[in-house]
Formats: structure tokens, C-alpha cells, sequence
């Protein structure tokens, strides 16, 4: 991990065995995703899944180089940087990286990254890095997912900062469906909306509508506003095969289809409570493998004793 790509050169550090490793999970696409009435309204609600991101970070007592692996992860890098000379540390030491988060697909993977990243940099010294000011660092990157909170939230991707926590969901299987090839977050999240303001005003609507579902557990009612959005989002995004995945998630009974809207992702959800669980899953996933041949199965992750604020 020596060289020029993926670090900050200087001389090579010696490393005294301050480590810290942190950790940050994936999503799977957004359950909602849109604009609100209000300037800046760019937002988007989370659907956490059991796939994360882990970074170990070793640090240096003395100034030397900072290092990223994988190389390309040079976000991670910079951020790091950040958050060590804020806290008056030396910008010397090792970042890992290990991932379960496929890139450019809608998943999170360079968010989790990144919170990961500060997270683990911080345990390594004893940094307090609250919610809001790890807000601060990344507004500074890019436009980021809400991975950095727990549970189901609003939040404005492109401005980084909290709108609500809607609270937890029961368990939900995702049947997912890539079709294909990768995007770039920051170049999406240049692209101008074409969403009218009665468009603005059923997204409010939406919102409001998810927030209710999260706070009742209402799985039915958030399949319904993910389905929603995903269909909204055919005029920034269209994904070719919304249509085939409707037609499997009606055919299996599920919840609704939940959309990588700025990736590459479709999803049937599902509840594991109903009876015939197991060959609804494998009916989901044998439909989907016949449409695309990127399928794979995800957990949803529950938020025990999260409380809505």
C-alpha cells in the first residue's frame, strides 16, 4: 500500500499500533426518493440491508504517509485526512477497506465507505465524531446516503443532513435484480429534476405516508409508496425491467418493488411472516433469474428499541 495512488505521500511512517476499526451497513436502493416542495428538497428515505462496509484504520505517532486499499478508494483517503487534522493528529497511518457492497449499483458502497472510514479513524484516537459533524466531512466529498444513522430515515442526500428517523421496520427479504453496468452518484446528482411541483407535492405526500407505515410497521403500506416511487422515478432513471419485476412481485404476492433510483437495482420485497414464505422467496427468485441474471437475495435490517424523532 506504498506509492503515490491512494495516499498522501511523505515519509513512510512508523506505525505504534493505534488501531481502530469501524463499520458502516449498505442499503438497498431507497424505498423513497424524490423532491420536496421546499428549496433544496432532494431527499430520500433508507432501506438498510446486512451487507457492510469495514474499515481498520492503523495509525502513525509521527507524520509520515496516509495510505487507502483499495487504491481507488481515494474519497476514503481524503476523508480520513479531514478528520486527523481537525483533530490534530498526524495524517500518517494504513486504511483498509473490506467491503460486501458491489459499487455504482445503488447499495451505498461509497457512503458506507466513507462512514466506516471516520468511524474507524476516530476509535483509533479517541475522536468524538458525532452524527452532525460526520455530516460536515462528507458534505465536503460528495452527496451521501444516510448509512451514517441506524434505522429507516428521511434524509437530504445532496445537501447531507437529517431530515427525520422514521424508526424500524420489521424483518423484509429483497429478491434483487441488477441489470447491469455501474452509475456515478456525483454525476447523477448533477443531473436537474424534471419533477413539476404537483410531482414535489405528491413526493410530500409520500413521505408523510412512509413515515406513518414506518412508525405502524405497516409492510403493505411501504411496499405500496416504494412501488410508487420506483414508477415516479422512470422519468430520471428508467429501469427496463420495472415492468417484468412488477409483474413477478404481483405474481408471488409481494410487498412491492423497491428501486436503486440512482443505480442499477430492482427489488421484489417480501415479508418472511406470511405463511409460504420460503417458495415465495424461491418463486421471486426464480422469476427474476429468468429476466436478468444478476439475482441475489438480501436481508433487511431491524432496528431493536430505535425510537422516531
Amino acid at each position: 500500500m506504498t506509492g503515490t495512488v491512494g495516499s498522501l505521500a511523505g515519509p513512510r511512517p512508523l506505525y505504534r499500533g493505534v488501531t481502530g476499526v469501524g463499520t458502516a451497513f449498505g442499503v438497498f436502493g431507497e424505498l423513497l426518493q424524490g423532491v420536496l416542495p421546499e428549496q433544496d428538497g432532494d431527499f430520500l428515505v433508507t432501506l438498510p440491508i446486512a451487507r457492510w462496509s469495514v474499515a481498520t484504520f492503523r495509525g502513525s505517532a509521527e507524520a509520515g504517509e496516509l495510505t487507502v486499499w483499495p487504491p481507488h478508494k481515494t474519497k476514503a483517503l481524503r476523508l480520513a485526512g479531514m478528520v486527523l487534522r481537525d483533530a490534530g493528529r498526524p495524517v500518517a497511518g494504513e486504511i483498509r477497506i473490506d467491503s460486501g457492497l458491489p459499487e455504482g449499483k445503488g447499495m451505498a458502497s461509497s457512503s458506507a465507505d466513507l462512514v466506516a472510514t471516520a468511524r474507524a479513524v476516530a476509535t483509533a484516537f479517541g475522536i468524538d465524531l458525532p452524527p452532525r459533524r460526520l455530516e460536515t466531512y462528507l458534505a465536503g466529498i460528495e452527496p451521501t446516503d444516510g448509512v451514517l444513522y441506524p434505522g429507516v430515515v428521511a434524509f437530504y442526500h445532496r445537501r447531507v443532513a437529517l431530515h427525520s428517523v422514521l424508526g424500524s421496520l420489521p424483518a423484509m427479504t429483497v429478491v434483487g435484480v441488477d441489470e447491469g453496468g455501474q452509475v456515478d452518484t456525483v454525476e447523477f446528482n448533477r443531473i436537474p429534476k424534471p419533477f413539476t411541483l404537483a410531482d414535489r407535492r405528491e413526493y410530500a405526500g409520500l413521505l408523510a405516508r412512509m413515515t406513518d407505515a414506518v412508525g405502524r410497521g405497516d409492510l403493505a403500506e411501504v411496499g405500496r409508496v416504494a412501488t410508487r416511487s420506483a414508477l415516479m422515478n422512470q422519468v430520471l432513471r428508467p429501469k427496463a425491467l420495472l415492468e417484468r419485476v412488477l409483474e413477478v412481485c404481483r405474481e408471488v404476492g409481494g410487498l412491492g418493488v423497491v428501486a436503486a433510483h440512482s443505480g442499477t437495482s430492482l427489488g421484489v420485497l417480501l415479508d418472511p411472516a406470511v405463511p409460504g414464505y420460503p417458495e415465495q422467496v424461491a418463486a421471486a427468485a426464480g422469476a427474476c433469474s429468468s429476466i436478468a441474471g444478476n439475482v441475489a437475495v438480501y436481508r433487511c435490517l431491524s432496528f431493536d428499541g430505535l425510537e422516531r424523532r
